[in-house]
């Protein structure tokens, strides 16, 4: 690839799995990814329990904040990794568009989003593997 992978991470209200992926993504890969993130219907906050959960790994995601899903956040995107966002996010030919189905972390313990959490890292871990070869 000559141009710089762009990820977008939806889910319905951007405030727990979308956030904690972003979070990841741009940790591990620093700038080689763009990384954005938005919700379908995006929360006043996000989840506490995800802002702890991605503390507990060293990983501040306080500066984040929930975003609506835009159209051109879409066609924009070389991947678009949707979290239970169902038929709400557009679509255009060319993006390509992945389903993770996770839970919901929303009012979960930590005992909860914990592993939540630990199967967004994987994925993000092999995400990053795909579109960074050289980066592994």
């Amino acid at each position: 690839m000559t141009t710089k992978p762009s990820v977008l991470f939806v889910c319905v209200h951007n405030a727990g799995r979308s956030q904690m992926a972003q979070g990841f993504l741009t940790h591990l890969a620093g700038d080689a990814i763009e990384v954005r993130s938005a919700g379908s219907a995006p929360g006043n906050a996000l989840n506490p329990a995800a802002v702890e959960a991605m503390a507990e790994l060293g990983i501040d995601i306080t500066t984040q904040a929930p975003k609506i899903l835009t159209p051109d956040a879409v066609e924009t995107s070389s991947v678009v990794i949707t979290m239970g966002c169902g038929d709400a996010c557009p679509y255009f030919p060319g993006v390509d568009y992945r389903d993770w189905q996770l839970d919901d972390p929303a009012g979960k313990g930590m005992e909860s989003v914990r592993p939540i959490r630990d199967e967004i890292k994987k994925r993000i871990q092999d995400l990053i593997t795909e579109l960074l070869p050289a980066h592994t």
